[in-house]
């Protein structure tokens, strides 16, 4: 392994001194550097992989590593390794990174800069006197161990080998980096992991104990519990409270410790991506180059002459006789490292790393391309190249002189390998939501570099920065350190990068190429990183609701205890203070706020996501965030991203025009009847004649003239689509082995022409810089050839592209000069009209192809002359020459000679084909009264045919259109339409969108506008302006929003919604691991959103109700029995009555509400207007609340009253029973006989109101029902310390019960059945019940 420095690494200093005799210049043959052979231009094979690595000392370090520098550099580092300060440490690291520079001189070690007496450094006489010092003395005793008294004094120690620690030094993030290729940085820089993960081992604790105790009523139950510690506050057992808070905390902890651990799980599985590295093992480098035994025996001579003798010569004369001896051994050609595949998991990658990619590989880190090649081109040219190592860049000129002054790249290709000037294309939709394929280029001087040499690159980038479309860095080659004084003259080559040069994580390799790529950034400094924000703990609209209802509940707990200490006239009673009264009322009222509730509002969550989970409707989904279920149901804002979450990324052309016809869907036959008739050229294929478009048309015989000219338009439409064009075809096998012909270009439109083109019967066979051919798929014969005189590529402003070729009339011609030179052009309708011969049918048909959802094209031809061209040429040439208004010049030139009066050949019609089933879900949603947004990184264009496609935007709405806003005045004016169009949808670009972002005013001004609209589409968004659209709405409407996407892009947006939904894309599973609910595909949100969204808020409202209900009726029973007990703070139930009430008699079938439905999924999506009601909360509100708590108050009076009034002697003191503790608990026996009878009626009751409550049986409910009857009458042999047990088999005890029951529940029964029979609610009206 090399440092950064370029120097080898010694394996192990220790051996160097086994042999007391040695001097410092006998050496043996096992320490020479051997020589090299000439390096092979033959790529690593992957089937060599290796995880250890041995080192060895080479020469040149060993024996004259110490004679370059000066005597006080020695001395520092002496001074250094023997404990030096940390002063003397920062010195040495700067001179470590001034040698990695690059710039080299006569001196391995050569400064950066001169020193201030403007003196190069010098080998320093000093040194050289110390090693002869030391050659001449036996090194004894410890001192033989001791590393830096050894042979050198400058041998650089092992910085990081594997399984080392990391530097101690972390790398400024706001500095810009110096990476050297290929080896350990000196800084430490962040591990390339990603982390989806809330909480860590230490912060989970702390923090989920927090988000529970920043609920009032868990707060309140923790007070209560701790009062029980005081003895004047005891009531009853002290776990009769502290281990229902227990529980509950353990539940919710363990259900986030449970999902945070598969968040884990899942986070491991991307950071387990295996990928291959590149390990460039320098101290192997050559070792079976070893020089003749003659020479060897040479320097052993050479060694044993010196033995022993003393130093005669004068030094510098030493000096220069052991630099002439070192030149003879060294092979100047010596590759600098051997270079091995490993495979790492992409957790482990690091800064400086060089990992291999191939096509459809996702990149897991920001990085650098350094090379780009097609395995089989390469291998081609590497046995046509000359064995000789290379330093200098080749390769094409023109774009690496391009990408080199900062240029933007054109999406061509370059030559008939793609990959041959180092081109490669990428997929950036996972990270900014564009579909086109975006080029990259390698670094123009490490494309033809090979492997071996990488140690010898020096990377210089900038700091981390979120801009995903700006880099700015540079590379610079070093030249070899090991060769001789003459060869070490030449300078360092540095070249500037820019972004054209890299590829960020999360974006795919797209193109049939092997990619050799530079780690830069890692982890959290990658684009994709910065741009998302962190994960939140997210809390549920409910649960916030639920917390206002029991601050209220406390309310009237404490006014309660108060009023009734107050009745008593704030008294001293038994020698107790009246406030120790009132905070033993404040206990024995705390089950109005029930502890029970968080168990139950849990378990019901698990059980909504398991519900989720096993549906077979939606496959795939899994819930990942278990504490919100609920607010599925209340969402009133969906944003949503285009590419890959509302279409499938696929491109079909679906339909064209020729000016009298057009032609879609199954008449995509007759075109290729014409295509046929025009290129079937077998009489002439003999012959090696190629089509021209002078050629006539081979019409069958009876054809009529309407159909001949038809055919001819047409076959020149469809030559035009197959060349004009950026598309390059390359062969690759298919499963069985067979060739197969596949495209790849920046733009899926462009391949979605090509492939529609060769369905028709032409196909696009090759194309390079200079030339395209055409296949007719009938006979597999080459049809059109044309070599390519100029190349006009699409760009955002011109909106359209072009391209003039010649056609070739015989297969034998490489050129032909008297072919006929035609310039075609397709672009955008806007455009184009201007720019095509006058007609009367491109405005009609273009807009009959728009509100169907395609994007249109307008295909133009011109016939040139030979001397028409010519002139253009040269006006073009010398309009390119100009040094100012370069741009102007020659789209000028283009207008004048070339974009006038073009032959109208057609339009084409390309549909983004929709993911299943959006046009339909998109209408349900809007009819549930969810207003959606669109937030996508593509073109206006795209987006708005997107938008009419799917149905978002429906047929005939007004788009009022607002892009490329100037300046803040005028983005006011622009909103302005919105105010009296106010059912129009709004489609918005993202540097319009800044602008209304950046400023307060305006900002509020825009937001109270749009969500108001039924449907907004914003394009050219950044993922973080996506996260900022997501926070303003929550802000400004109070409403719950849901985010929804499918790449890495969309995170921040998902992680800002109070719900997120990721898709599982097809490049990765950033959106759905960073989500609260993943999905497969865009139609399951429908059922997600209305059928389980809707039930799991109705579910929760009504048990929440039920078990405040449950807490209240008990504490009114309890308020009802000190009223009559002269306000005595005595428990009515307690210890195991007051638990097992809330546990096994009344839970089961509470909680068996979780199943309950009004409306069966049917109707739900029938009916979508069902969900906009409960998104308005109606469900849980303070209306609801007072309702309960009124049945309730009225129910425990019952219950209580009607038990105190039917067995009136309760109150009978046994003369046994005595108790000096005034608070002391009743036991005689009329006592017991009340709480029987108020206690089984108070559970009969519970269960009859569940009963009556519930819309829709499922066999569950009964089997609660009647398992909890069972249990009850099962466990009242155990409960004789509190009930009377004989009076269960007297008849009064019945009647009485029975009695109460009605009283109880026949008034709220019986109102219920009239309420819904005067105002049915709409689920019963649906039902028609």
């Amino acid at each position: 392994m090399t440092t950064q420095h370029g120097y080898h690494q010694p394996a192990d200093q220790h051996d160097a001194s086994d042999d007391e005799n040695d001097s410092d210049l006998d050496l043996e043959l096992n320490e020479l550097d051997p020589q090299p052979v000439a390096p092979s231009r033959r790529q690593p094979s992957s089937g060599r992989i290796s995880y250890d690595f041995d080192s060895q000392i080479p020469l040149r370090n060993l024996r004259f590593g110490g004679r370059r520098r000066p005597r006080e550099e020695d001395d520092e580092d002496l001074q250094a390794l023997v404990g030096g300060d940390e002063n003397e440490d920062d010195q040495a690291r700067k001179r470590m990174s001034a040698a990695s520079s690059g710039i080299s001189g006569r001196e391995d070690d050569a400064p950066l800069l001169a020193r201030p007496n403007g003196r190069i450094r010098r080998s320093s006489q000093g040194v050289i006197d110390a090693l002869g010092d030391f050659s001449k003395r036996r090194r004894r005793g410890i001192l033989k161990y001791v590393p830096f008294i050894q042979r050198s004094t400058s041998i650089a120690l092992p910085i990081h080998e594997a399984g080392e620690e990391e530097p101690e030094d972390v790398h400024d993030p706001a500095a810009a980096r110096v990476i050297a290729v290929g080896q350990v940085q000196a800084t430490r820089f962040p591990p390339n992991a990603i982390s989806n993960a809330k909480y860590t081992p230490w912060s989970f604790i702390p923090r989920t104990l927090f988000n529970e105790f920043k609920f009032f009523f868990n707060m309140y139950f923790l007070l209560v519990a701790l009062s029980q510690i005081i003895p004047a506050l005891r009531i009853g057992y002290l776990s009769t409270y502290i281990a229902p808070l227990v529980f509950v905390l353990s539940i919710t902890l363990s259900k986030e410790a449970l999902d945070d651990v598969n968040r884990r799980k899942r986070d491991n599985e991307a950071n387990s991506e295996p990928y291959t590295v590149l390990k460039f093992d320098s101290s192997e480098a050559g070792a079976f180059n070893a020089k003749t035994p003659s020479k060897i025996r040479k320097l052993r001579n050479m060694s044993e002459k010196k033995r022993g003798k003393q130093r005669t010569q004068d030094d510098d004369a030493r000096v220069q006789q052991a630099d002439e001896e070192e030149q003879r051994t060294e092979d100047p050609e010596a590759p600098s490292t051997n270079v091995i595949e490993i495979v790492k998991p992409s957790r482990d990658l690091k800064v400086g790393d060089v990992i291999v990619l191939h096509k459809d590989q996702r990149v897991p880190a920001d990085v650098v391309i350094l090379k780009s090649f097609s395995v089989e081109t390469y291998s081609q040219q590497a046995r046509r190249l000359p064995e000789t190592a290379i330093d200098a860049p080749s390769g094409d000129e023109r774009l690496q002189a391009k990408a080199e002054l900062g240029e933007d790249l054109v999406n061509e290709t370059t030559t008939s390998d793609p990959s041959g000037g180092g081109e490669a294309f990428i997929r950036t939709d996972q990270l900014d939501g564009e579909t086109d394929w975006k080029l990259r280029l390698a670094a123009p001087i490490a494309q033809t570099l090979p492997s071996s040499e990488y140690t010898r690159l020096q990377v210089t980038a900038g700091k981390p920065d979120k801009k995903v479309n700006d880099f700015v860095g540079t590379i610079e080659l070093r030249p070899k350190r090991h060769r001789s004084a003459e060869e070490n003259c030449s300078t360092s080559v540095t070249s500037p990068l820019n972004i054209d040069n890299t590829a960020w994580a999360n974006t795919v390799l797209a193109s049939s190429t092997t990619v050799y790529a530079l780690v830069v950034y890692t982890g959290s400094q990658t684009r994709a990183a910065l741009s998302t924000s962190q994960s939140r703990s997210k809390t549920g609209l409910l649960e916030l609701e639920i917390n206002n209802l029991v601050k209220i509940l406390c309310v009237l707990t404490a006014a309660l205890s108060f009023i009734l200490v107050a009745l008593e006239g704030f008294r001293i009673h038994e020698g107790q203070k009246w406030y120790v009264d009132a905070m033993r009322f404040l206990i024995l009222f705390s089950t109005i706020v029930p502890i029970s509730l968080r168990v139950n509002l849990d378990l019901g969550k698990s059980m909504y996501a398991s519900l989720i989970h096993r549906d077979q409707g939606i496959p795939g989904t899994v819930v990942r965030t278990s504490t919100i279920p609920e607010d599925l149901g209340r969402i009133e804002y969906l944003l949503s991203d285009k590419t890959g979450t509302l279409t499938r990324n696929e491109m079909e052309l679906k339909k064209i025009h020729v000016g009298t016809v057009s032609y879609g869907g199954d008449a995509m036959e007759e075109v290729s009847s014409y295509v046929k008739q025009a290129f079937a050229l077998s009489d002439k294929a003999a012959q090696g004649t190629l089509f021209t478009p002078s050629a006539g048309f081979n019409a069958a015989g009876g054809a009529t003239r309407t159909r001949r000219e038809i055919g001819l338009r047409v076959r020149d439409l469809v030559l035009a689509l197959a060349l004009c064009h950026n598309v390059t075809p390359t062969t690759e096998e298919d499963e069985d082995g067979k060739p197969t012909i596949s495209y790849q270009a920046s733009s899926p439109d462009e391949i979605a022409i090509v492939q529609w083109t060769e369905h028709v019967g032409l196909r696009l066979s090759h194309r390079d810089r200079n030339r395209i051919s055409l296949q007719f798929t009938a006979d597999e014969q080459t049809a059109v050839q044309v070599e390519i005189l100029n190349v006009f590529p699409f760009t955002s402003d011109s909106k359209r592209m072009g391209i003039i070729v010649r056609f070739i009339r015989n297969t034998n011609l490489s050129k032909d000069d008297e072919g006929e030179i035609v310039f075609y052009q397709k672009g955008a309708d806007t455009v184009m009209t201007s720019i095509v011969a006058a007609n009367d049918w491109l405005d009609e048909e273009t807009g009959n192809m728009a509100r169907e959802g395609l994007r249109t094209l307008v295909v133009g031809r011109k016939m040139l002359s030979t001397q028409q061209y010519a002139a253009f040429s040269s006006a073009y040439a010398e309009a390119s020459l100009s040094l100012s208004g370069r741009d102007a010049a020659m789209a000028s030139a283009i207008k004048q000679h070339l974009e006038n009066d073009l032959e109208l050949l057609g339009v084409t019609g390309v549909e983004d084909k929709l993911q299943p089933h959006v046009k339909p879900s998109l209408e349900l949603l809007r009819n549930a009264g969810i207003k959606i947004w669109m937030l996508t990184g593509d073109k206006v264009e795209t987006a708005r045919c997107v938008a009419i496609s799917s149905k978002l935007v429906s047929r005939g709405q007004h788009i009022h259109t607002i892009a490329n806003l100037k300046s803040r005045a005028a983005a006011l004016d622009a909103l302005s339409p919105l105010q009296s169009q106010p059912n129009s949808a709004l489609l918005i670009d993202g540097h319009s969108l800044n602008i209304y972002l950046s400023s307060p005013s305006h900002r509020e001004t825009f937001v109270a506008a749009a969500v108001r609209l039924p449907a907004v589409i914003a394009c050219r968004c950044s993922p973080t302006q996506k996260a900022d659209v997501a926070h303003l709405i929550r802000a400004f409407t109070g409403k719950r929003i849901a985010c929804i996407g499918d790449g890495g892009n969309d995170v921040s947006m998902i992680q800002a919604a109070d719900v997120g939904v990721g898709i599982v894309g097809k490049e990765g599973k950033q959106a759905s691991l960073a989500a609260d609910f993943s999905i497969t595909q865009f139609a399951h949100l429908t059922k997600l959103l209305v059928w389980h969204g809707r039930n799991s808020y109705k579910r929760s409202a009504k048990l929440a109700q039920f078990v405040i209900h449950r807490g209240l009726i008990i504490s009114v029973c309890q308020t009802v029995f000190s009223i009559a007990s002269s306000f005595t703070p005595i428990a009515l139930y307690r210890d195991f009555l007051l638990v097992g009430y809330a546990t096994i008699y009344t839970m089961m079938p509470v909680f068996s509400l979780v199943l309950d439905r009004d409306v069966d999924e049917g109707l739900a999506n029938l009916y979508p207007e069902l969900y906009k009601e409960v998104t308005q909360g109606k469900s849980l509100s303070y209306r609801t609340f007072f309702i309960w708590l009124g049945i309730s108050v009225y129910q425990g009076v019952v219950i209580q009253g009607g038990a105190e009034l039917l067995v009136p002697s309760y109150m009978t003191h046994d003369d046994d029973s005595a108790n000096p503790d005034p608070y002391a608990p009743l036991h005689n026996k009329p006592f017991r006989t009340m709480v029987t009878l108020s206690y089984t009626a108070l559970i009969l009751n519970e269960v009859a109101m569940v009963a009556a409550e519930i819309v829709t049986w499922h066999w569950s409910m009964w089997a609660s029902i009647l398992a909890t009857l069972a249990i009850f009458i099962g466990s009242l042999p155990a409960l004789g310390e509190y009930f009377d047990l004989g009076y269960f088999g007297n008849f009064g005890f019945w009647w009485r019960c029975a009695g109460i029951l009605a009283v109880s529940l026949g008034p709220v029964v019986g109102g219920k059945f009239v309420g819904d029979f005067v105002r049915p609610p709409s689920y019963r009206k649906v039902r028609g019940v």
